[in-house]
């Protein structure tokens, strides 16, 4: 394994980001956050931030002409922070429907779909959701167990936009849930050393900054662990 930079975190460039806006929420977190495509500085990195806005199916196909997706299924497995953003949280998911089938990272199982395919009711959803809209907790009692989102209150408000929205296979993965045009849907899941998110943290004010220095005070705790 390689020596980790201290405090450093890769933020994946595969033009289709809004990388900028990661990385100063990164500096006010207390984190480098390193803009790149190099393999070597992803696995030299204490943690990988994958952004993203645009389509799915560009988004995987960009990934495979840098030949990232092998290297971050495996910085994965081996544990290290990853904090997927908005389309980076959808492409953990197996496929997506977005304008045909495409494939995703099958880190988590499920599906991402749009929102006006799983409920017929009303043909006049507005897509994309572009807006502040709440977060609550699957599980209240349990709200905190994820360290990425302590002392966030339940019913926060976040900052999203997107036009589909992830299924998740297991409901066990999904931290919170957000309502929208009749729709519950999965605003966050976590899984392992991985935690995403729908909306946009380093758009969200205050309180998307904690969630972002609660997800760098797991950096530290990884470089903590591999320097053993």
């Amino acid at each position: 394994m390689l020596e980790a930079d201290k405090n450093q975190v890769a933020i994946i460039d595969y033009g289709m980001g809004n990388l900028f806006n990661v990385q100063r929420a990164c500096a006010s977190a207390g984190l480098r956050g390193a803009i790149t495509s190099d393999k070597d500085t992803i696995m030299r990195s204490s943690g990988i931030i994958l952004p993203g806005v645009g389509a799915f199916g560009d988004a995987i196909g960009n990934l495979k002409k840098l030949d990232l997706i092998g290297l971050i299924r495996d910085q994965i497995d081996q544990q290290k922070p990853f904090l997927g953003i908005c389309l980076g949280m959808q492409l953990l998911l197996t496929e997506s429907e977005e304008f045909g089938r495409h494939e995703g990272l099958d880190i988590i199982k499920g599906r991402v779909v749009k929102f006006n395919n799983m409920e017929q009711k009303n043909p006049m959803i507005k897509v994309p959701q572009v807006g502040w809209n709440q977060i609550f907790f699957r599980n209240v009692q349990g709200a905190h167990e994820d360290l990425v989102l302590q002392s966030i209150s339940d019913g926060e408000y976040m900052y999203f936009v997107h036009s589909f929205y992830a299924v998740p296979q297991d409901d066990a993965v999904i931290v919170t849930r957000t309502w929208y045009e009749g729709i519950k849907y999965c605003s966050s899941l976590s899984k392992g050393s991985v935690f995403a998110t729908q909306f946009h943290p380093e758009k969200s004010g205050l309180e998307g900054l904690k969630i972002l220095k609660n997800w760098a005070s797991k950096v530290n705790e990884y470089e903590g662990m591999i320097k053993k």
